[in-house]
């Protein structure tokens, strides 16, 4: 399963649609505006909220949050001690952990699970500008949650930058 995401998805107050590899429309990121911390809700094209992301206040590591139905998902921050490469670790609810790593400014890296693939961020199939591709690999893996792991890490990722 790939799907498309455009760059300025990271605005706050603006909504934006994920389109599948034949441009339907997947997923719409709903950016929330006047919130004194980052937020966001991952929808379906019904509208029912699949994952909500917000950062965490008060955390030492910039750190961001994935809930579903009100219940923790997922927490995301930067791995330490990743000197070669951008490396963030996703410790979700059930104890067990997701690893992201890759150029992740580039939009070029993978999120894996046990040394397993599970999706690869990659802009180098597209030739739409300002785009990037979430190809998740296996059939058996959560696309909202690979989905807002990546808009996560990136934006993490830009956060750091900036600072």
């Amino acid at each position: 399963m790939r799907f498309l995401v455009y760059d300025r998805l990271l605005g706050f107050g603006d909504d934006y649609w994920i389109e599948d590899d034949r441009g339907n429309k997947v997923f719409l990121v709903d950016g929330k505006a006047l919130r004194l911390r980052d937020t966001w809700e991952l929808k379906d094209t019904q509208g029912h909220v699949l994952v909500d992301i917000h950062q965490k206040m008060l955390a030492l590591r910039d750190t961001m949050v994935l809930q579903r139905g009100g219940e923790p998902l997922a927490t995301i921050r930067r791995k330490r001690l990743s000197l070669l490469r951008n490396h963030y670790r996703v410790s979700l609810a059930d104890g067990s952990e997701l690893d992201v790593s890759g150029k992740i400014l580039d939009r070029e890296f993978a999120v894996e699970y046990d040394g397993e693939l599970l999706a690869v961020v990659s802009r180098r199939w597209l030739t739409v500008r300002d785009t990037y591709g979430v190809d998740v690999v296996r059939d058996d893996a959560d696309p909202a949650l690979l989905i807002a792991v990546a808009v996560c890490v990136i934006h993490l990722g830009e956060k750091e930058r900036e600072d």
